[in-house]
């Protein structure tokens, strides 16, 4: 879930200070299933943590794409070698909460408002490590793949995203998120109903075999799934050369 980005179409305009308390909302429900680990949140991020403790001993550059509020991330980040953090949001708000969860890194921290896909094609600073959660999944496949390509020069990169099973489409893959309404008890009604409108608006989750393809495609020389969501809704990849 994206507490931070329009997807699909232009909104009626909003003043300062609806805009404000729409994302205030958003953010207290986006707050609310971190909080309950109703996405996994702690197993994903602990998985990131643990690959970075044990895999990147030297100082290395992250590239943290749609980075939000990027408190998991910085959580993540912190004890580890990381030597200079990127994050690209297109929201300027996020960007703020972001420029605090960060100051726990002893590294420069740039962070970029803009839309990722279009900074991704035009990046050109060196970076070792790339992460991208829960937000790839919102482009079409030819965008998933260009996406894919622009980052190829990074040494290692992570995605986490929605993903189907075997022979699942979209709509049934919809419809397991519908069922998991008892799961996520700790929002409300409304709160729910919002999550699975965005879902249903702006989410295009991809089989396993297509992800790692993609990073094949791409030309990266390995790609592997490293967990799976307990619900099944998800799956965390790695691609590197």
């Amino acid at each position: 879930m994206r507490t931070d980005q329009n997807v699909g179409g232009s909104a009626p305009s909003l003043d300062a200070d609806d805009t404000q308390a729409l994302f205030n909302k958003q953010l207290a429900a986006y707050q609310k299933i971190v909080g309950e680990n109703l996405m996994f949140h702690r197993e994903v991020y602990g998985l990131l943590r643990n690959v970075l403790s044990q895999q990147m001993l030297k100082p290395f550059r992250f590239l943290d794409i749609a980075c939000g509020d990027a408190a998991a991330s910085a959580a993540a980040l912190k004890g580890t070698s990381v030597e200079h953090y990127y994050g690209i949001d297109l929201s300027a708000q996020s960007l703020e909460l972001a420029s605090e969860a960060l100051k726990v890194l002893a590294c420069p921290i740039e962070l970029r408002c803009c839309d990722f896909v279009e900074a991704m094609s035009e990046w050109t600073v060196p970076v070792d490590v790339v992460w991208i959660g829960m937000s790839l999944h919102h482009l079409q496949p030819e965008g998933k793949a260009r996406l894919m390509r622009d980052v190829h020069d990074a040494l290692n990169r992570r995605i986490w995203e929605p993903t189907l099973l075997e022979g699942e489409n979209r709509a049934e893959w919809l419809d397991r998120f519908s069922a998991c309404r008892v799961a996520f008890a700790a929002v409300t009604d409304d709160e729910f109903a919002a999550m699975e409108s965005h879902m249903r608006l702006a989410d295009f989750p991809e089989p396993a075999e297509t992800w790692t393809a993609m990073g094949y495609q791409a030309g990266f020389a390995n790609a592997e799934q490293l967990f799976i969501m307990p619900n099944r809704l998800g799956r965390v990849f790695k691609y590197w050369n």
